[in-house]
């Protein structure tokens, strides 16, 4: 019984996110990541009336990625407990069944197993395509993107209400400037909101566009308006990545790592000794919900916790 339960945990361990100095884990992410891109590709191909010949190839390169997808699907089902190691086996089951990563899979799966040249499952085949996230999820270069947005998530909802806010404006004001001299273009607030979105984003399509000096006027203001607005998310985001390689920098230089605690990582639940043994690494200090202190020897790894090594065992 301990030897599967032992088993089991190898298992969580391979097909969570990898340790580099993991092979198998390693090679299961690079497995997976090729068989994401493999599936999309293929999926795309189908599209050519040119590509006529090799369809059957695409099709069975589809089906193969469909079933490993099947088989991780299954594996993750199976090993959710440790995942989710505070809740009984049925409700981890059920948590990974209702999060991102298990919505994702069972719509890309569906359309192999139930009506699969039905029109509305062929439309879930484009889910597929979220599989991509699971790649940024492994890959470190990648996952920078999601912790800058993470961590600037309050100044991009700001900017985002204040787009938003030009937006229903900048419709309203149209509307009442344009409607008379075009009824047909500018009907309601919508038709004003559809013009608005196109000239707040600098896209300017030509097919709704004012007429009335009052309302040229306001579309030029608008324009101006409309590259702030675009640029303050920009500059909010460049401003992150700056602050994170400026972090990682000096982590380096120190010889300092932290590391966020996800619900899906196999340090959960772990103790001080068993986590710096795996990471090879002292664990000097621990953040826990905005708190700082030094782990003890009654210590264990919980979700969202940031852990701060250092890169010598030595270190009293």
């Amino acid at each position: 019984m301990q030897n599967r339960k032992n088993w089991k945990r190898r298992v969580f361990d391979i097909i969570q996110v990898g340790n580099v100095s993991d092979l198998p884990s390693r090679a299961f992410d690079y497995t997976l990541a090729i068989a994401i891109l493999l599936n999309i590709v293929s999926m795309f191909l189908e599209t050519f009336d040119s590509l006529k010949s090799a369809w059957p190839f695409l099709s069975a390169v589809e089906n193969v990625t469909l079933g490993f997808f099947c088989m991780e699907y299954v594996l993750r089902l199976w090993t959710s407990e440790y995942r989710y190691p505070m809740v009984s086996r049925g409700k981890a089951m059920l948590r990974f069944m209702i999060s991102f990563d298990g919505i994702v899979e069972i719509l890309t799966i569906l359309p192999m197993f139930f009506l699969y040249g039905a029109v509305a499952f062929r439309i879930l085949r484009v889910v597929r395509i979220l599989h991509l996230f699971r790649i940024n999820a492994r890959m470190d270069s990648f996952s920078i993107i999601t912790q800058v947005l993470k961590e600037k998530k309050n100044q991009m909802m700001f900017s985002l209400i204040i787009i938003l806010v030009l937006m229903l404006a900048s419709s309203m004001f149209m509307y009442a400037l344009e409607h008379d001299a075009q009824p047909d273009k500018f009907q309601n607030a919508l038709s004003g909101m559809w013009w608005s979105v196109s000239a707040l984003l600098t896209v300017g399509y030509g097919d709704i566009y004012p007429i009335t000096p009052l309302g040229r006027v306001f579309a030029v203001v608008l324009s101006f308006l409309g590259v702030l607005a675009v640029a303050i998310p920009t500059g909010i985001l460049s401003a992150g990545f700056v602050e994170h390689y400026t972090r990682a920098q000096t982590a380096g230089d120190e010889d300092v790592k932290c590391m966020t605690i996800r619900e899906d990582s196999r340090w959960l639940d772990m103790e001080r000794e068993a986590v710096e043994r795996d990471a090879g690494m002292a664990l000097l200090m621990v953040s826990r919900e905005g708190k700082a202190f030094r782990p003890g020897q009654d210590f264990r790894v919980r979700v969202h916790d940031k852990l701060i090594f250092w890169d010598d065992l030595n270190v009293p």
